[in-house]
């Protein structure tokens, strides 16, 4: 491998001659051998969005010349385009507030419009990483405005893949609306449900996740940019920050981006990316409830509760021939925990700011960024792999339901629940459905029996009753 030297303020370093990245990024690839990943796309994509703002800002200003500012543009717009991600390769834990990554940025930025220029890498003229790619910036307000940034970008798919897994949901909720089943508490016998309720209000409780983060992305729009080292803007002209924004509207299509009202405190505080980490925490919560739930229903066939039938996507065991298991939602399950795993990291990392600046804003980055792709994906092949297949198993919901010896609650108004417990308990003992023990013990005239028993009235808000009064009433 050929090298070129190049030098920092540390002394030189043997560069390899085809990196588009310099010196300084290439010191926090030896210093940070951690964990051999990259950093996430929308990381590099929103860091290189501000560059190209920045320098739109700096040529509209006239602080930067048309060539050198033109040059970064396009340098910038080749990345964009997908070129040389390959060159982006500072570890994501590296050190603290980002300096690496930006530098990283700085650098390839630099060397590929001095190429444009008809410079050679290395030379860093005309176009300087530090003096005109990052120019009146620095890490501290473009790593902040990088996080919002790319959190926003991933926003849409997101909340796609949340509103297209309660579409399905709700689909089938209607489908299984007419199947009654039993509910079940503390995984006892409860009151009848019907499936398609179960199904409705997963999909209820996907919706009120979806509107939370939303709500919690909002105050992402702020924008600290144009804060500099520490909020106060040092070194940034007046017209940079709303011309930034500007920019950065037209870039990324984020029409809903503003220009912060209090840059020392978009700086300070990792607050907003926490809030919506808490959000995606929230939504994996319930997700995992989800698939759980299904797991429960699926299992069997024979020796469990068999109320489900999931699409059979791969066979299920290496040694026990024919076995079929839930495997999406099992991935589902592995998936949330993971993203609450990743937010117990944001909140450490967004508590351990100090004074001006939270310098573990790139843990922040890589552990929300990654929690949006995993959840987006993961909740896509739920969608699209189980639960647009489901298939209800009539027949053993029936018979689970008709066997609940909660039915005998039905029964309360019209014997009291001292009775009505005591049924219950002969039900479990003798192994004799509620039903027929009332036929059987003469409980209730013959011709309420069916009409106080009548498990789809059991589904709906009411109080079963027979023609001759209630417990209750008497």
């Amino acid at each position: 491998m050929t090298t070129r030297i190049e030098k920092d303020p540390l002394g030189e370093l043997a560069v390899p001659s085809d990196a588009l990245y310099g010196v300084q990024t290439l010191r926090a690839v030896q210093n940070f051998a951690i964990s051999g990943l990259r950093p996430l796309e929308p990381f590099v994509v929103a860091q290189v969005w501000i560059k190209k703002a920045a320098a739109l800002t700096h040529r509209e200003t006239g602080r930067l010349d048309a060539e050198r500012a033109n040059a970064i543009v396009a340098a910038a717009d080749e990345v964009l385009a997908g070129q040389h991600r390959e060159q982006f390769v500072v570890d994501p834990y590296q050190a603290g507030a980002g300096t690496s990554h930006n530098m990283n940025v700085n650098e390839v930025l630099a060397n590929r419009a001095n190429e444009l220029l008809g410079s050679a890498r290395g030379r860093y003229a005309p176009v300087h990483p530090n003096d005109h790619v990052n120019m009146a910036q620095s890490t501290n307000d473009t790593i902040p405005t990088n996080i919002r940034l790319a959190i926003l970008r991933q926003l849409p798919g997101l909340s796609d893949a949340v509103q297209g897994l309660e579409e399905a949901l709700s689909e089938r909720a209607s489908v299984f609306d007419h199947i009654v089943k039993a509910g079940r508490t503390h995984l006892q016998d409860a009151m009848p449900i019907r499936l398609g309720q179960e199904f409705a209000a997963y999909a209820g409780s996907l919706a009120r996740c979806r509107r939370r983060l939303h709500e919690a992305a909002d105050y992402l729009n702020d924008l600290g940019i144009g804060g500099s080292a520490v909020g106060t803007g040092v070194t940034v002209e007046p017209a940079y920050p709303a011309l930034m924004v500007q920019h950065l509207r037209g870039i990324s299509g984020i029409a809903s981006l503003r220009e912060g009202q209090d840059r020392i405190q978009l700086m300070q505080s990792m607050g907003d990316a926490a809030a919506f980490s808490g959000a995606l925490r929230g939504l994996a919560i319930e997700l995992s409830k989800i698939v759980s739930d299904l797991r429960l229903m699926v299992s069997g066939p024979r020796t469990g509760l068999d109320e489900i039938v999931l699409p059979a996507v791969q066979p299920g065991s290496s040694i026990m021939p024919g076995k079929i298991n839930p495997s999406i939602p099992e991935m589902v399950n592995q998936v949330c925990f993971q993203v609450i795993g990743c937010d117990t990291t944001v909140t450490m990392a967004a508590e351990h700011g100090q004074l001006e600046l939270n310098v573990m804003m790139p843990v922040i980055a890589h552990n929300v960024l990654l929690s949006m792709q995993i959840l987006t994906n993961a909740m896509n092949t739920l969608t699209e792999r189980c639960v647009r297949g489901i298939e209800a198993h009539e027949a053993m919901c029936q018979y689970w339901v008709e066997r609940s010896a909660a039915l005998a609650t039905a029964l309360m108004p019209q014997i009291g629940y001292a009775a009505a417990a005591e049924l219950a308990k002969r039900s479990v003992k003798e192994g004799v459905l509620i039903r027929d023990l009332v036929r059987r013990e003469g409980v209730l005239p013959a011709d309420q029996v069916d009409e106080v028993l009548n498990l789809r009235r059991m589904t709906e808000i009411g109080v079963p009753s027979g023609k001759h009064g209630s417990v209750a009433a008497g």
